[in-house]
């Protein structure tokens, strides 16, 4: 299988890469947009700001072929954030490949800001290797509203989805490379079955 790791400047590309070798695969990371579309998955990883993030993906030609892949794509975190309409975070035009916006979170006596830790899930669909109460390790201060494109949730003050899906991309918000066998299994779950419509 070839699976491609989209290379913008993201910063836990690292991290996303060793994640994989793991379960036996090498990525290849790449922001050749022939590498991306001749592979069978691709992953979109991501930390840091959207505004940054979608500068650098306009400035390697990368939007337009985002946009247009048909192989399952997985975005992670930020990577998850960039596949929306837009984000409050620079008021940044986004891939604009699931409808909705990513806003801040708001801070709470017992729910700061950014959202650090591990959290336990509410899954919809238990297709995507996750299950009822999992927990999974999050590090965010921007996410998106919970609504039909929502796979699996987290209680962070509201709904927090944790895993979306649209067509053939999917998003967590979550970082399966940093969440112990609950990551592997949903990491594992992406090459077997890619993503599914809903």
């Amino acid at each position: 299988m070839r699976l491609a790791l989209v290379d913008y400047g993201a910063g836990n590309i690292g991290s996303v890469a060793i994640a994989f070798e793991r379960l036996g695969l090498e990525p290849l990371l790449t922001a050749d947009v022939s590498e991306i579309a001749a592979a069978d998955r691709v992953i979109i990883p991501g930390v840091g700001a959207a505004g940054e993030a979608m500068a650098e993906m306009r400035k390697r030609e990368l939007v337009q072929p985002l946009r247009a892949l048909k192989q399952p794509v997985l975005g992670i975190c930020l990577g998850m954030q960039l596949l929306f309409e837009r984000s409050e975070e620079n008021r940044t035009e986004c891939l604009g490949i699931i409808p909705g916006a990513v806003r801040r979170l708001t801070p709470a006596p017992d729910r700061p800001v950014p959202h650090m830790g591990w959290s336990s899930l509410s899954v919809r669909d238990p297709a995507i290797g996750l299950v009822q109460g999992d927990y999974v390790y999050f590090a965010h201060g921007f996410a998106c509203d919970d609504g039909p494109y929502s796979v699996a949730t987290a209680d962070y003050g509201r709904p927090i989805p944790a895993v979306v899906r649209r067509d053939n991309y999917i998003g967590a918000q979550f970082h399966p490379e940093k969440s112990g066998v609950a990551g592997a299994r949903f990491l594992e779950a992406f090459l077997v079955g890619g993503s599914n419509p809903l």
